[in-house]
């Protein structure tokens, strides 16, 4: 057996948290499928916001959910994460009780158009203020591509900043692999 995967780690911290009937947000729709995971998770009476800036991931993300998860509310949104905050409705504010991230590019497309650091952060740090307490940001992390190690960079100095009274942050790696391999960081609100 064994260790969990990257992405199978971030789902499992979702898992413990996300109830049927609560909102989660995938911050990066890319082709959809944390946007299908988080909508299995809420069931029917739940709801799902997936941001991208990208309409082809939004294509992707729309078909994949229609196929798999088509009685979940899934609204999604054609806008950057960065304007998360005025995107959720004022009622789920302090109420999201998982966030999740996976940076980089949308994986077979244009690897030019990529997450950056300041729109990144502005979405993180909505995030933190959209969290229910006791909810969950996962943040999927790709260095290995231009302009991936300084967004990596920053989001690992942003999760580090935090307050240690209001969030608990970490993170999941592998340590000994080649090329830049994708890594966790996840906060918790207290």
């Amino acid at each position: 057996m064994g260790f969990v995967s990257i992405l199978g780690f971030a789902h499992q911290l979702i898992e413990a948290r996300l109830k049927p009937g609560e909102a989660a947000i995938d911050a990066t729709a890319g082709n959809g499928v944390d946007t299908v995971f988080l909508a299995r998770q809420v069931g029917a009476e739940g709801c799902v916001y997936a941001f991208d800036i990208q309409e082809s991931a939004l294509a992707s993300t729309a078909a994949r959910c229609a196929r798999e998860v088509p009685d979940r509310q899934v609204e999604l949104l054609h806008r950057s994460h960065a304007e998360m905050a005025a995107a959720i409705p004022e009622h789920w504010h302090g109420r999201i009780a998982a966030v999740t991230f996976n940076l980089g590019y949308l994986p077979g497309h244009d690897h030019s158009t990529i997450t950056l650091p300041d729109s990144t952060l502005q979405a993180l740090d909505s995030a933190a203020k959209l969290l229910r307490r006791g909810g969950v940001i996962t943040i999927v992390v790709y260095s290995g591509h231009p302009g991936g190690e300084t967004e990596a960079a920053a989001v690992d100095r942003w999760a580090a900043g935090l307050p240690q009274d209001g969030y608990q942050a970490m993170t999941y790696r592998f340590v000994n692999q080649r090329n830049h391999p994708p890594y966790v960081i996840a906060v918790e609100k207290r």
